[in-house]
């Protein structure tokens, strides 16, 4: 996409994300693409080609969604499909478009589950319904509109444990004796973030947020006179990661001691006050505020507390 398929006054909710395009082209006269995080998209000249329906009127009702998400209210007509739709499948962003950056430029991704609500509606529910929209809603919904992105684009999802796994394999063995360090202590955390398809990369890196919030309260509580003193060590990421640029990093490592005093917090603090806040803001990683709400909601008090 292109500063020509810029909408003009859409003011999405969730604002740029910090999300990149890891693969977009021209197939068939069709824009489209894959963000980072593996959501497959359509641009709004995409959108309109399949769909039958001038540009124009996707930029319309995109700033129809966007207003009406601003008053609360859902006028009756085709925002009344789009709500109960999108609703259905648990999308409920200010936005029918996902705004990101791409070479300093704007770009308006409209994720696969709001292209097949608008195909949909021009196939079948509105006034004037197209023979380009009928045609392609079948050939989705037998096929999928990921599965055809995925196959025209030559894109293959990632291995999902990589980023994980390669840093357990640098750490391994990192902590020094006599310490703990928190990225061991939350493994638990990261394996079911990725189990709930959360991208656990180079943009999402739990331990950094867990470790901010303990530091914080590890001072607060004047702990290093009742368990002595924390100490730096070396860590380093893989030669991937953008963070890398920077090896090696020095975190903090904390005295065994203070280990049930950690996991007390994290369990009792972080993941019921901390951690619903950090995981909303990797909701256009999860596909949406919906998906991080629920992910966000794992470890509150009734789940924690276990069977009775």
């Amino acid at each position: 996409m292109t500063t020509g398929n810029a909408l003009t006054s859409t003011t999405p909710r969730q604002g740029v994300l910090d999300l990149g395009v890891e693969v977009e082209r021209i197939v068939a006269g069709v824009e489209m693409g894959v963000l980072e995080n593996g959501i497959p998209f359509l641009t709004q000249r995409g959108l309109a080609e399949m769909s039958g329906a001038h540009r124009s009127t996707i930029q319309e009702l995109s700033q129809e969604w966007a207003d009406a998400q601003i008053t609360g209210l859902i006028p009756k007509g085709r925002l009344t499909f789009f709500r109960d739709y999108l609703a259905k499948n648990n999308y409920d962003d200010a936005s029918l478009y996902i705004e990101t950056v791409k070479s300093g430029s704007p770009h308006y991704a409209y994720p696969d589950v709001v292209c097949m609500a608008i195909i949909e509606y021009f196939a079948f529910e509105a006034q004037r319904t197209n023979e380009t929209a009928i045609q392609n809603y079948r050939n989705l919904a037998r096929f999928g509109l990921q599965s055809f992105i995925y196959q025209a684009l030559g894109y293959v999802p990632p291995d999902k444990w990589k980023y994980h796994h390669d840093r357990v394999s640098i750490l391994q063995g990192g902590a020094p004796d006599g310490y703990f360090i928190i990225y061991n202590e939350v493994s638990g955390l990261i394996i079911d973030l990725i189990n709930a398809d959360l991208a656990v990369n180079d943009k999402t890196i739990p331990d950094i947020s867990v470790g901010r919030w303990w530091g914080d309260h590890w001072n607060a509580s004047g702990f290093e006179s009742i368990f002595g003193n924390r100490i730096k060590f070396e860590h380093n990421y893989p030669a991937y990661y953008p963070q890398a640029a920077s090896n090696p990093q020095f975190p903090w490592a904390y005295p065994n001691e203070a280990i049930a005093e950690f996991r007390r917090w994290f369990r009792h603090d972080y993941l019921v006050t901390r951690f619903p806040r950090y995981i909303l803001t990797k909701a256009h990683l999860l596909g949406g505020q919906a998906a991080a709400k629920q992910l966000g909601n794992l470890y509150q008090p009734a789940a924690l507390a276990g069977p009775r």
